[in-house]
């Protein structure tokens, strides 16, 4: 496995273009991040820590695998958020014409910004898992920074907002369908109440710090009373049961060299995504 430096180590029967239903599109970008950096190293942690993971999947008795999944080479910008989304859309736009499913693998949040506008002139939702609602208009002068990621995606998209417990009060006027960390704790019917909300076709954006930093500490914002992996993987697994996951990505990693653990869950996140998608 060492031999195939991709997601999953899979040999080139497994990974190559022309043989994928999905693709893994790694964005290290850590240009806009205001507290811990070293999101940019995330992309390349998560892949080095699929290529650890069993590609059995129980739960759905499959191997997700076996569809294909390539590799592409990473996009690395120096430049603006603006900059950087636009290189983003225009690579995920090309896997979309050759009919893949994409996974944009962050890097901070603000990689998710071209991902999404690869998709304008859809009518779909997007699906946000995240601590923050990341909806100023602008911040630090910029319309594409990482706190601006959910302002854009209502340019091109309706907007459900999910585990989010952190926020500016400039923000509250401009949310989505919105499910905060607190009210999910005390709302048995919760998921369904989301799946309600989303359009046919959705794109789901996952923030890794959704996850309660006692399982997800790696990260540059960790923010405490976040979802466990199980609310999570159900509410994947629910969407992907009721209706069509177009795209969708991972962002937010902040690997530690002592603790790899975080690196391993986001691995399994993208597989597991993967599997629910093929098993409806």
């Amino acid at each position: 496995m060492e031999d195939n430096i991709n997601f999953g180590g899979l040999p080139p029967e497994l990974s190559m273009y022309s043989n994928s239903r999905f693709v893994i599109l790694p964005v290290p970008y850590d240009g806009t991040s205001t507290w811990i950096k070293g999101a940019d190293k995330g992309p390349g942690a998560i892949i080095e820590a699929s290529m650890n993971m069993e590609l059995y999947d129980i739960e759905t008795d499959s191997e997700p695998c076996e569809e294909g999944i390539f590799t592409d080479a990473p996009i690395n910008c120096d430049g603006t958020p603006d900059e950087l989304s636009e290189l983003v859309e225009e690579q995920v736009s090309k896997h979309l014409t050759a009919n893949k499913l994409v996974c944009v693998v962050g890097g901070e949040h603000s990689v998710s910004i071209g991902a999404m506008r690869a998709h304008q002139g859809k009518d779909f939702s997007v699906l946000q898992l995240d601590a923050h609602s990341d909806m100023r208009d602008e911040y630090h002068g910029s319309k594409c920074n990482h706190a601006c990621v959910m302002a854009r995606a209502k340019e091109v998209a309706s907007v459900v907002q999910v585990g989010i417990r952190s926020m500016d009060a400039s923000e509250r006027d401009n949310l989505g369908d919105v499910f905060f960390a607190h009210d999910i704790q005390e709302n048995k019917n919760w998921i369904s109440d989301v799946v309600s909300k989303l359009k046919d076709d959705v794109y789901i954006t996952i923030d890794l710090d959704v996850f309660d930093h006692s399982q997800m500490p790696s990260t540059g914002t960790p923010e405490p009373g976040g979802l466990m992996w199980y609310q999570v993987n159900d509410l994947l697994k629910q969407v992907a049961k009721h209706k069509n996951i177009i795209g969708f990505d991972v962002v937010e990693l902040c690997p530690h060299a002592d603790n790899k653990a975080p690196d391993f869950l986001a691995a399994k996140l993208i597989y597991k995504t993967m599997a629910y998608y093929l098993n409806k």
